[in-house]
């Protein structure tokens, strides 16, 4: 049976999105880990009383191939340290499976990872179209100041795999703001790679 066409809404003012059906929020606390310096992060979520830094409206048909999950996210601007405020990245459960976002509002990164330890950086502005291709990581950065809001789309079927960062101590590099402005790549000292046989088994093609 066919279903019916649906039409949604975003405002790239508030980072919201009519017809979702579903919405969740990742405050600083959720975050904890994920900053190299574990202390500012911590002080910070005492100070600002652990507010919110990035909230997501989606429209979910269902888990069946063949469909499409869309929705927006939008992520406060703010740093940690010398790192801005970041998503906490993931790789597709079934990573052959790609993603595209659309930004509507902000200045922001892509920061892409492959399995086996590129790191690529795709800058993302006003319609700006960000093409994640299968099997790459990839989380978002805020590096400007103010809300960085984008529309997404991937296969609905992709899943979210995000214990894939944590299990390497974090991704290869980080994004640090530099003292002039602006951002620069640092290496994560702390990363460590992947076993072949990991990477060999996070490349499978899926039905």
């Amino acid at each position: 049976m066919l279903r019916e066409p649906v039409t949604s809404l975003v405002s790239p003012e508030t980072g919201g999105m009519s017809g979702n059906t579903g919405r969740y929020e990742k405050r600083l606390s959720d975050l904890a880990g994920l900053y190299e310096d574990a202390a500012a992060h911590q002080a910070l979520v005492e100070e600002l009383a652990d507010p919110v830094v990035y909230d997501v409206e989606d429209f979910r048909p269902g888990a069946h191939s063949g469909d499409l999950i869309y929705g927006v996210t939008r992520m406060n601007p703010g740093r940690v340290g010398r790192e801005f405020f970041l998503t906490r990245g993931h790789i597709h459960a079934k990573a052959d499976r790609p993603e595209i976002y659309y930004g509507q509002k902000g200045q922001g990164l892509m920061q892409l990872e492959s399995p086996d330890g590129e790191t690529r950086i795709v800058e993302i502005g006003p319609q700006t179209i960000c093409y994640v291709p299968p099997f790459w990581i990839h989380r978002s950065i805020n590096v400007g100041d103010e809300d960085l809001v984008m529309v997404f789309a991937y296969p609905s079927d992709s899943g979210q795999d995000y214990g894939i960062i944590e299990a390497s101590n974090g991704m290869r590099h980080r994004v640090v703001a530099k003292d002039c402005g602006g951002w620069e790549l640092i290496d994560n000292p702390a990363y460590t790679p992947r076993q072949p046989e990991t990477v060999a088994a996070l490349m499978k093609q899926y039905a």
